[in-house]
């Protein structure tokens, strides 16, 4: 069969998976997943060039990894650097640990029992980031924290793989391993001159056509991948540095707009090619191992992560978020082991164990990343023992007029006007970052999550006459909401959504005002034209307040929502 018709044939069944999967509400990737199967070798068995896919799917993943990489910022690195390494380490360490001894267990050889224990520790970059995209956390701290944590596996796991590999070749991993660095290190400051002195100017002469914009981001960000790819480094980190390097231009928002069509598109091949490796041969004979593997994966991988960062200080919903992400398996471990049986070290059956480990692992992570934040609501009780350090300097028990939640681009407007009214208020803010730059201010403040039930009951809600949220998430307002029901509290509730059916729901669920920032903003713009008129010097005073404040607020780090031109 023609290797079009094939593709056309996968694309078709992808279709019917997606529309039934979309009525019974479940997340997308299951159909992509299902397809994989449908078409594999072990039902229809359509696809006979599966390297056509795995070309197709490389291309998704590399697209994936250069949008996030043109989000990234060096404050970013700066506010979860430290715990993305601590956590990302610790992790590792205890996961090996514990899934080594776990596969012994199951009379597997020692050097078997490596080999899985170590594909258990890593993560799917591609799962993760692509799940968080679609709820839209992917500028949350747990989701910054993620990433943090999956950058850090990605390098430990490129040096697993330079050792498996130098098995074969002439030369110690020492001596490997260095060429390697040499290399890095060479490619690191060759990019800098180059991004420094050069890029800036190509860029712009690209940016003047949108076609040719689209085209250059392409190019460069598959460019940079290939270069690492032929230089010994994976295809995954040459496409997130390329996208770091185009982070702090002014049109890098453009470009991701762009790319995210034809990322979506290309990422359907890799969910689909997971479902293609499945042998259902294989299930019965390995399948209670893979279950309990599956089950340790789902666990332990997460509630390690959980303990390291609770140690760290951060509270219990971002350590939880942040560790829900964290159970599946990556393709990097596929990757390794198929390496480790070329190389003689384990037999073909550990492939088949990881490859049903991967798909089951995959499947139920997508749920619980997906559904983490009712999941926590769920088992906040089980997480009691975790207490969340009391604030200094903020009294558990204490009066506020108005608590606001989130100190953002909306909230900080509220921070200005509740000073001119002489209210008491409390600004509460789930960013380290945020809570230093208001302590510095004087800002009442203090660090915690608005979804944290733990954080609400000690705020003292009873007496606040306000509530506002500036939060852009339906869950934590609808369940600010449900709270301010439950307890039949007398506050004024204001909070945020950024479309009319969100809008809806939350005024359904008690809501006293929602705020839609695009609306009020048109709305604000229309009333100064009826106010001033055709008065220049109005619109001149209105604009000198507007330099003003948007000056303060570069300073502190705020910036405008870039457009979706793909919604």
């Amino acid at each position: 069969m023609d290797t079009f018709v094939e593709i056309s044939l996968v694309l078709a069944v992808a279709a019917v998976f997606s529309a039934a999967i979309r009525i019974a509400k479940q997340p997308v990737i299951i159909a992509y997943i299902l397809t994989g199967l449908l078409v594999g070798p072990s039902v229809l068995n359509i696809i006979k060039t599966p390297s056509s896919l795995q070309v197709f799917s490389d291309f998704g993943v590399a697209l994936l990894l250069f949008i996030i990489g043109l989000s990234l910022s060096l404050k970013v690195v700066r506010e979860v650097g430290k715990v993305s390494l601590i956590a990302g380490f610790l992790q590792i360490i205890f996961t090996a640990a514990i899934g080594i001894v776990l596969v012994r267990v199951f009379n597997f050889s020692w050097i078997e029992s490596i080999y899985l224990g170590i594909a258990f520790t890593f993560s799917s970059t591609i799962i993760i980031l692509k799940l968080l995209s679609d709820k839209g956390d992917i500028e949350k701290l747990h989701a910054k924290i993620s990433m943090g944590i999956l950058l850090v596996q990605d390098v430990i796991v490129t040096i697993i793989l330079i050792g498996i590999t130098s098995t074969s070749r002439n030369g110690s991993i020492s001596e490997i391993a260095l060429g390697m660095i040499v290399r890095g290190a060479v490619m690191i400051a060759v990019f800098y001159i180059f991004a420094r002195f050069i890029l800036p100017k190509v860029a712009l002469f690209f940016a003047r056509s949108q076609e040719y914009l689209f085209l250059f981001s392409i190019a460069w960000g598959m460019g940079v991948a290939s270069l690492f790819a032929v230089l010994g480094f994976s295809i995954e980190i040459g496409a997130l540095f390329a996208g770091v390097t185009l982070s702090l231009f002014p049109y890098h928002y453009e470009m991701s707009a762009k790319l995210r069509p034809l990322r979506d598109f290309f990422l359907i091949m890799f969910f689909i090619l997971l479902g293609l490796q499945l042998n259902i041969g294989y299930v019965e004979k390995y399948l209670l191992a893979a279950t309990i593997f599956t089950i340790f994966i789902l666990i332990a991988k997460p509630v390690i992560v959980l303990l390291v960062m609770k140690k760290l200080g951060y509270k219990k919903r971002v350590s939880f978020l942040t560790a829900v992400t964290m159970a599946q398996i990556s393709e990097f471990s596929l990757l390794m082991i198929a390496m480790g049986h070329k190389q003689g070290h384990i037999s073909g059956d550990i492939i088949s164990i990881i490859t049903l480990v991967g798909l089951f692992t995959i499947t139920l992570s997508s749920y619980m990343i997906l559904y983490s934040d009712g999941l926590y609501r769920y088992l906040s009780g089980v997480f009691k023992f975790l207490r969340d350090k009391k604030e200094d300097g903020v009294p558990s028990i204490r009066n506020y007029d108005v608590i606001l939640f989130g100190y953002n681009r909306i909230g900080f407007d509220f921070v200005s006007i509740f000073k001119e009214l002489k209210v008491e208020y409390l600004v509460v803010d789930f960013n380290p970052v945020v809570i230093e730059q208001l302590e510095n201010q004087g800002v009442l403040c203090r660090y915690g999550d608005a979804g944290d039930v733990d954080l609400l009951e000690e705020l003292n809600l009873i007496d606040v006459k306000m509530i506002v949220s500036t939060i852009p998430d339906f869950e934590t307002n609808d369940f600010i909401l449900e709270i301010v029901r439950k307890d039949k509290l007398k506050a004024i509730v204001l909070v945020v959504a950024h479309n009319i059916y969100d809008a809806k729901r939350l005024y359904k669920s008690g809501a006293d005002y929602v705020i839609m920032p695009h609306f009020l903003g048109g709305k604000y713009a229309s009333n100064m034209v009826m106010r001033y008129k055709f008065d220049r010097m109005k619109f001149e005073h209105e604009k000198e307040n507007q330099l003003k404040t948007l000056t303060e607020r570069e300073y502190l780090g705020h910036e405008h929502p870039a457009i979706r031109k793909d919604r």
